[in-house]
């Protein structure tokens, strides 16, 4: 539309011009000795504007040619900066695809051949980004280094190496290394919030549960962090701070968390720790009560079921509220279990843990029933529920593989069988172990009674040398006629 417009304008401005030039009869003479020139007015005027036109092109072709070297210049810069985007470019897009020894190559290549501060610096930090998924630890560190060479005295680029530096760092579980790097980025008035995320993972990994309470609140109050992840941070660093706390710093510490996280499992059990530690039971049960009424959580009933006699009572009742709305929970009937346990209810005891083993199976229980039965007379009960609780903790854990067969000792004369016990009150007071072994130190000082063979029994061996009575199971997996003794057997 512009280009029309303009046309209009000179098409008009021609007409004006032939117009104005016709109705003038004017002459033009020039005269320079020893010449003279006369000319129409018209045609003077024609050949002006025509002077005008060929000076002004003569000497735009003299300023383009004189202007050649910076283009060449500035035309070679262009191509070396589109080569170098379209290798940072391909490198990226192979570290987003797996592909990291070739995005490497690429990389490493821009990083030897680019004169761009920015550049270097982003194919060193993208280089050493791809060495470090590799594994190649060593080379990473090297162009890191690379990278900060060519970041210079350029505080912006300093800052992004230092920034990627610390997250492999952290990767690698070497905390304290980045946190050296990071801690000079961090401001509390800035909103550099990758680097304060950084430095919360960092102190986590340390331990430091002040460092990591705080930053856990900042990033929270600016919406950097998820909300559910920000209040199991905060729970952990606040257990963490209780379970430390003296009883003066103790009251601070609590009024600062919230409503919300006071309930949380974790934190109501290092509270409740830290009161008992104090010497104030009451007030640890009120903080269990408080998270309890929440949620029934395991945890929390079997820390608010050990307590002594004189507590017992007074928790029975609150526990016995919450088994109104909860008759089928496993976990608070075997804390009432535990609790008539305390207080020395039997019956009411037995019922709960009864109930509670119908609805699960657990270590927990079975040694809560075994202590009961030993409690009321019963050994062999007991002894069955330990059993039975033992039987349940090892099917939590993996099966140990055996690596020989038992040894055969029925010929060994030095091996005697333990006699029986007189009468059955004392075999259920020295009940035999899982092993199959008594304890011997306590019989070790009463004579064994001499047995007579037993009619048909086989003539007792005389005394074989000391090597006749070593294990000659074979061991599994070893072929023993690729031993040195096999061939002096044979």
């Amino acid at each position: 539309m512009r280009s029309w417009i303009w046309t209009l304008i000179l098409l008009a401005a021609a007409v004006a011009l032939a117009l104005a030039v016709h109705d003038h009869s004017g002459n033009v003479i020039v005269v320079a000795q020893p010449w003279r020139v006369e000319l129409s007015l018209p045609l003077a005027v024609v050949l002006a504007l025509l002077a005008f036109v060929v000076l002004h092109s003569l000497l735009g072709l003299l300023r383009w040619m004189g202007d050649s070297p910076g283009r060449l210049s500035s035309w070679r810069r262009r191509r070396a900066q589109r080569r170098d985007v379209e290798l940072l470019e391909q490198g990226w897009i192979n570290v987003l695809e797996g592909r990291y020894v070739q995005a490497e190559k690429d990389l490493s290549s821009l990083l030897a051949r680019t004169r761009s501060a920015d550049r270097k610096v982003l194919a060193g930090l993208s280089a050493a980004r791809a060495l470090h998924l590799l594994g190649e630890y060593t080379r990473r560190d090297q162009t890191l280094r690379l990278a900060q060479e060519g970041a210079g005295q350029d505080t912006r680029l300093r800052q992004a190496v230092d920034t990627v530096t610390a997250e492999m760092l952290l990767d690698q579980n070497r905390a304290q290394e980045a946190l050296d790097l990071l801690e000079p980025l961090q401001d509390a008035s800035s909103r550099f919030l990758h680097a304060s995320r950084l430095l919360l993972r960092a102190h986590r990994q340390l331990g430091h549960a002040d460092r990591v309470y705080a930053l856990t609140r900042l990033l929270l109050r600016r919406s950097a962090i998820d909300e559910a992840q920000a209040h199991q941070f905060i729970c952990e660093a606040a257990a963490q701070r209780l379970d430390a706390a003296t009883a003066a710093d103790w009251a601070p510490l609590w009024k600062d968390l919230t409503a919300a996280e006071r309930l949380d499992p974790i934190v109501a059990l290092a509270g409740a720790r830290a009161q008992e530690r104090f010497g104030h039971p009451e007030e640890a049960a009120r903080i269990l009560e408080a998270a309890l009424n929440r949620a029934l959580d395991d945890r929390l009933l079997r820390a608010y079921a050990r307590c002594d006699a004189a507590q017992a009572s007074q928790r029975l009742g609150h526990a016995e509220l919450w088994l109104r709305a909860a008759p089928q929970h496993a976990g608070l009937l075997a804390a009432l279990g535990q609790l008539c346990l305390t207080a020395q209810l039997w019956g009411q005891g037995a019922h709960y843990l009864e109930r509670s083993l119908a609805l699960r199976t657990d270590t927990h229980i079975h040694a809560l029933l075994g202590n009961l039965q030993e409690a009321l007379g019963h050994p062999e009960q007991a002894v069955a529920h330990w059993r039975q609780a033992a039987e349940a903790a090892d099917a939590v854990l993996p099966p140990m593989p055996r690596v020989l067969p038992a040894a055969d000792l029925s010929d060994d004369p030095g091996f005697m069988q333990a006699a029986p016990l007189p009468d059955t009150a004392q075999a259920a007071q020295a009940p035999e172990a899982a092993s199959g072994v008594y304890g011997q130190d306590a019989m070790a000082d009463e004579p064994l009674p001499a047995q007579a063979p037993a009619a048909g029994a086989p003539p007792a061996r005389a005394a074989a040398p000391e090597e006749d009575y070593f294990d000659t199971a074979p061991i599994p997996g070893v072929d023993m006629s690729l031993t040195s003794d096999r061939g002096a057997q044979q």
